[in-house]
């Protein structure tokens, strides 16, 4: 399958479906109150925690499909592994769904502080989030499974649908039925099951067929024990690393600023919905080349991707870290969050630029079955972070937290990255570094520069709408030019734009 066709379907579903987050977003949180939308980063957050017990399932489904393709595996044990794999998440996902269940007053009486929501009405929230969590840990198994056949076509039409299902459902329920946050989460159980029922039948209906039914076989579960054993540890170091700023702040501080930074975060987030579509494609076609050992097409296609990832994240997150207020502004329409949520929309957007970055590099690790890098550098990491981040919330509040994101990403590019490319690379290291980060970077940080000095100040929805679409240009522009691949594509439109 064309690798630009993949890309280009996961930028239109993924991009949608970010598209939709955004917008709504500030609307939840104006139809059910801060508190009550801080009970949806509490969401975030448990979501997270119980993705650790995904145990590698889901990136080793992908990788071992991915393999399919290339010859690595017959039809048969494709099938055996799959059943496999889903048979030991189904029993996971009912545990945890049962325990965060019974757990439910204990996390709202001694975790999550509501001021004007009872204690019982946290509780019954809680409730209901254990359903939904089961329901969308268990999508991800069956997403991973249509990635790793590279089926982004169907994945990305699926995907739009729900998640217009599933955001525009939810604001009709909390605007126009029932505004509150029980019934948020309620919509969000239903689209979910529906999203699994067929998200099933496609991966079954797209799989090769076998001579036999396909069935649970321990022994293809300890065929790929180490991979996904490694994946498994990255999963819980992330997890400490990635969800300890909203831990802390949910801890030291009261729940509405969870809600403030939750939505600094969403806005920061957007960034990673810009990375996700690249990665998502590049990652099968990484793990093909390299079961077929083709050196030549992985370096290439490597290249292109980290180019056109730099090109994708620079813009937006420079133009999110010197004009915060504008972004703020533009996004909300309210602009007592721009001034307050300014200086956590620089630091995060900052650090998901850095993680961003980072992600193709960490792509390749994964591609050569490599999970141990990445274990040895989060270990020394969450050491260091954990402290760090818990000191610098009770210290400086919700914008040490976001610090703290970001020193860790960026030591991540700084230092993290060689020691991937001197094993796997070494001999596009210094490409990387300068074609692919320094000199975006420079371009975009200059242009950004230029127009900070000359923008005028965000005192309107319209005029910040508008500073953000010009800023966007030039920033694309600028960017566009220091990268071969996209300074092609601008050359051709240029061409194309003189002959219409």
């Amino acid at each position: 399958m064309s690798l630009g066709r993949n890309v280009v379907a996961n930028f239109l579903g993924q991009g949608w479906a970010a598209l939709l987050g955004l917008l709504f977003v500030p609307a939840y949180a104006t139809a059910l109150g801060m508190e009550a939308y801080g009970l949806v980063g509490a969401f975030a957050i448990l979501f997270a925690c119980m993705s650790i017990l995904d145990f590698g399932i889901s990136p080793t489904i992908t990788r071992e499909l991915a393999r399919l393709r290339a010859g690595a595996h017959s039809a048969d044990s494709a099938r055996d592994l799959l059943r496999s794999l889903e048979v030991a998440c189904t029993v996971i996902a009912a545990a945890m769904a049962l325990i965060l269940w019974i757990l439910s007053d204990v996390i709202s009486r001694n975790w999550l502080t509501a001021e004007t929501l009872s204690q019982s009405s946290v509780s019954g929230v809680v409730k209901i989030m254990a359903l939904l969590l089961a329901a969308r840990w268990l999508e991800q198994v069956y997403r991973g499974a249509l990635q790793g056949l590279e089926d982004f076509v169907w994945i990305n039409v699926a995907q739009a649908f729900f998640a217009t299902l599933r955001w525009c459902g939810a604001y009709v329920v909390v605007v126009y039925v029932d505004a509150s946050i029980h019934s948020f989460f309620v919509w969000q159980v239903l689209v979910s099951a529906l999203t699994m029922g067929t998200l099933i039948t496609r991966t079954y209906y797209i799989l090769p067929p076998g001579l036999r039914n396909a069935r649970f076989s321990l022994t293809a579960l300890l065929k790929v024990r180490r991979y996904a054993t490694g994946m498994f540890a990255v999963s819980v170091l992330a997890l400490a690393l990635t969800q300890m700023d909203r831990f802390a702040i949910s801890t030291l501080l009261p729940l509405d600023q969870l809600g403030l930074y939750s939505i600094a975060a969403a806005a920061a987030g957007g960034l990673m919905q810009i990375v996700t579509p690249i990665n998502v494609a590049i990652y099968p076609r990484l793990t093909q080349l390299v079961t077929m050992g083709d050196q030549g097409s992985l370096r290439h296609i490597y290249i292109r991707a980290c180019e056109w990832m730099a090109f994708a994240i620079v813009p937006p997150a420079i133009l999110m870290v010197t004009l915060p207020q504008h972004v703020l502004l533009a996004w909300s329409g309210n602009q007592e969050l721009a001034i307050h949520a300014a200086a956590l929309l620089q630091l995060l957007a900052a650090g998901s630029l850095c993680n961003a970055l980072m992600s193709t590099p960490y792509a390749m690790q994964l591609a050569h079955g490599w999970t141990g890098l990445a274990v040895r550098v989060n270990v020394v990491a969450v050491v260091v972070t954990i402290p760090a981040m818990f000191w610098a919330t009770s210290r400086f509040g919700a914008p040490g937290a976001a610090g703290v994101w970001f020193s860790l990403n960026a030591s991540y590019v700084l230092i993290g990255a060689h020691f991937m490319y001197r094993t796997l690379v070494p001999d596009i290291k210094w490409k990387w570094y300068a074609q692919c980060v320094a000199s975006p970077l420079v371009a975009a940080l200059v242009t950004a520069a230029i127009l900070l000095a000359t923008l005028p100040q965000a005192e309107s929805r319209p005029v910040s709408m508008a500073v953000c679409v010009a800023s966007m240009v030039f920033l694309y522009a600028a960017t566009g030019l220091c990268l071969s691949g996209p300074r092609q594509l601008l050359f051709r439109l240029t061409k194309w734009f003189r002959k219409a």
